[in-house]
């Protein structure tokens, strides 16, 4: 099993629609660096509830290398910044979950592995793990979650719905 580094976004997605269980099921370690852990932490919310209930496989890491920061700056928000440097510190870890396209683009660019939420879906589909990924995606977007009907059309021709 792989071993990942999650943004905020996909974790608050996978909460919200009550299945952030699936990064445990999926793979074998999950790591969010600081800046997320206190992005998904900063409200009293269920949101919050959930990823400190889980934190015996939800694993928080410092980065080693704060200056790096400057570097990613001008583009992301800090706890994309720290996503993508603590994929660079930690060999063990070769997935990127981010769903922000500015975010990929820069992983891909630093020769990172990514995915997003929708790629854990589909995944968890191909293993078995959930029936069906378009109940999922419309809670998604019922929730908030923007999802391209270009998109929205490809995960379900993927998943085969």
């Amino acid at each position: 099993m792989r071993r990942i580094v999650v943004n905020s976004t996909p974790l608050i997605v996978l909460s919200n629609i009550k299945h952030l269980k699936l990064l445990k099921d999926l793979y074998s370690g999950i790591y969010i660096p600081k800046a997320v852990f206190d992005e998904v932490t900063l409200k009293n919310d269920s949101i919050n509830k959930e990823i400190c209930a889980n934190l015996d496989w939800i694993h928080v890491c410092k980065i080693q290398d704060e200056s790096a920061k400057r570097m990613y700056q001008a583009k992301l928000h800090a706890g994309e910044v720290e996503v993508m440097i603590l994929a660079q510190e930690n060999p063990k870890a070769d997935l990127l979950i981010i769903d922000d396209s500015a975010a990929k683009k820069t992983a891909k660019f630093l020769g990172l592995n990514v995915t997003g939420t929708l790629g854990v879906l589909l995944k968890a589909k191909r293993v078995k793990l959930i029936e069906k990924v378009e109940p999922l995606m419309n809670q998604m977007i019922a929730d908030g979650f923007y999802i391209s009907p270009e998109i929205y059309a490809l995960a379900k021709s993927e998943a085969k719905e």
